[in-house]
């Protein structure tokens, strides 16, 4: 592999093109009108706008990517998260054209990445579920039906979703109709696909997912979990590694669950297998995400382990340079996503930032793509940099990054950084008693 394309733009592919980098592969980023002067534009080895500042005739367009490609003499695209990651017909493209996918085969992503087919694999590989329907709900007699057998409150959520889209969630059978239609709605406008299914909805669950990594000759290996409990509208705002609750059993236990889910398709590269946990550490399958994740590096700071640069060295056909046996897990990783918006109302809030300065210090690490000067546009994720912090303990991590937060300078646009101090003071986000419902119920979400 001599030439990587990078089907993304912001964090991520800033953190791919230093990937390529460090393994002396050359990088090649796409950019669309409104992102030239993006970083990532700047910092990749050949930069090729591919289209205007829509996503679907950018960052979408499946054409103009595979032609930047060739035209580049790439001989491998990563997709990073978001746009296209996890999109098997673009994965099949590539193929189709040798060009390496970096990530999962178009067959693995279709078994995995749809939720209602990610289920009965699943099923097959023992994992544990809540009490739900085992294939897509296709009328709103059978969703009533379902929803009395199951027991409200229910959560419908979309086959093909992710990232909170699609879901809704339903206490009593008079709203269940008017629930279904939005969230079949919702489904087909964000995936193109209206299939949705339906759940028993915990009412105070953590949210615990694990990472693992596979290769091409059949070792697959767990890097422990994340907790991802933090959440406003089901989008996950602070993720943290490990999770305070679970010792080194309950750990190995449920990562078992995700190498099982893994193996049962011959999965390879990197994915992340999500449970909802209840409060006696009883745990249920709810999705795999077939790629890379936004998360990933509390992960990579508490293992050591770079991530991009697996799942590049296993998209090569190299087996992983480690085992189950070598992953340790030291000390204690938070990470807050700065966003570009009110921290009140949460608002996306474009525009030019006219000051910009980053924590730094033994522990703290910042992965961004904005700059003094730069112009957050108003087209994309309102996400700039993700700040992440690591120490010895829970503790210790909380108070590390109250004070980069504090350090931290984004001037001229509104951002989140108000918002995350609040939440770490918080005595229930101190304690470790947060749950996916503890902003609506702190009063931080309306």
């Amino acid at each position: 592999m001599k030439k990587i394309l990078i089907a993304n733009r912001g964090e991520i592919a800033v953190r791919i093109i230093r990937a390529c980098r460090e393994l002396g592969i050359k990088s090649v980023a796409i950019y669309s009108q409104a992102d030239a002067h993006s970083l990532h534009a700047k910092l990749a080895d050949e930069s090729i706008c591919i289209g205007p500042a829509e996503s679907k005739k950018s960052y979408l367009h499946i054409p103009a990517i595979i032609a930047a490609a060739e035209v580049s003499g790439a001989d491998a695209i990563h997709p990073g998260y978001g746009f296209l990651s996890e999109n098997a017909g673009f994965a099949e493209i590539c193929r189709k054209c040798n060009i390496t996918f970096i990530g999962p085969t178009p067959e693995q992503m279709r078994q995995l990445g749809e939720k209602v087919a990610a289920r009965d694999v699943a099923r097959k590989a023992g994992l544990p579920f809540l009490p739900g329907s085992k294939s897509a709900i296709e009328n709103i007699e059978v969703a009533k039906k379902s929803a009395k057998e199951i027991g409200f409150p229910v959560i419908l959520k979309a086959s093909g979703g992710g990232g909170g889209r699609g879901m809704k969630i339903v206490h009593k059978i008079e709203d269940l109709e008017k629930a279904y239609l939005t969230c079949r709605q919702e489904a087909s406008a964000a995936f193109g696909n209206s299939e949705v299914y339906l759940e028993k909805y915990l009412e105070n669950p953590r949210h615990v997912e694990i990472q693992i990594m596979a290769d091409k000759h059949g070792n697959i290996v767990h890097l422990g979990e994340r907790d991802c409990s933090v959440q406003r509208r089901h989008q996950k705002v602070i993720e943290e590694a490990p999770c305070n609750l679970l010792n080194e059993t309950e750990r190995n236990r449920i990562g078992a669950y995700a190498v099982a889910l893994a193996k049962e398709v011959g999965y390879h590269g990197a994915g992340t297998v999500e449970f909802l946990m209840d409060d006696d550490k009883n745990v249920y399958f709810m999705e795999m995400n077939t790629r890379i994740q936004v998360e990933h590096p509390v992960t990579e700071q508490i293992t050591g382990i770079d991530l991009v640069r697996a799942q590049i060295l296993v998209a090569m056909g190299e087996s992983l340079p480690f085992t189950q046996e070598d992953v340790k897990i030291r000390g204690h990783s938070i990470e807050c996503r700065i966003n570009a918006e009110d921290p009140k109302s949460f608002a996306p809030w474009p525009g030019k930032i006219t000051a910009y300065s980053s924590p730094g210090g033994l522990g703290v690490r910042v992965d961004g793509f904005v700059y003094h000067g730069y112009t957050v546009v108003p087209y994309y994720d309102s996400m700039l940099t993700k700040l992440i912090v690591t120490a010895d303990t829970r503790e210790l991590a909380i108070k590390k990054m109250e004070c980069a937060l504090k350090e931290f300078v984004v001037d001229g646009i509104r951002t989140n950084i108000p918002f995350h101090l609040e939440v770490l003071q918080h005595p229930d986000f101190i304690q470790g008693k947060h749950s996916t419902r503890f902003l609506e119920r702190a009063g931080f979400v309306k």
